[in-house]
């Protein structure tokens, strides 16, 4: 898959948080972002775009990391989640993991982290 054809989905209450994701990202190679700020968002987006790749916050408004990660998998079973959390959310996280998220990246996040997971996804590793 061609990096510019590449989809990525984040979603983040804190909008600071969706900037050094996108930065992150960006410096590897890739600029096609969907956003959003809570969980509902997400999984609206989601159904539109369809992308190739989420990263999802748990604690937001609206709906919750765990529900939009049950709603997206029910609607697409191969959807690729990662999650990306601060400490503090174990119970969350272990349920997140058990609705399907395929890994996860505490906060704050470095830019290796990050570029381990794109190279994972689109690079077979």
């Amino acid at each position: 898959m061609r990096m510019e054809n590449v989809k990525i989905l984040i979603c983040d209450d804190s909008v600071l948080a969706r900037k050094q994701l996108k930065d992150i990202i960006k410096k590897c190679g890739y600029d096609n972002f969907i956003e959003a700020s809570n969980g509902q968002e997400a999984f609206e987006l989601y159904k539109e775009h369809q992308p190739d790749l989420s990263f999802l916050d748990i604690v937001m408004p609206v709906k919750d990391g765990v529900e939009a990660i049950r709603d997206i998998r029910s609607f697409d079973p191969k959807a690729y989640i990662v999650v990306v959390s601060s400490v503090g959310t174990q119970t969350q996280l272990k349920n997140a993991i058990l609705e399907g998220a395929r890994d996860f990246v505490q906060k704050p996040f470095s830019s290796s982290a990050i570029a381990e997971i794109l190279k994972g996804r689109f690079e077979g590793r």
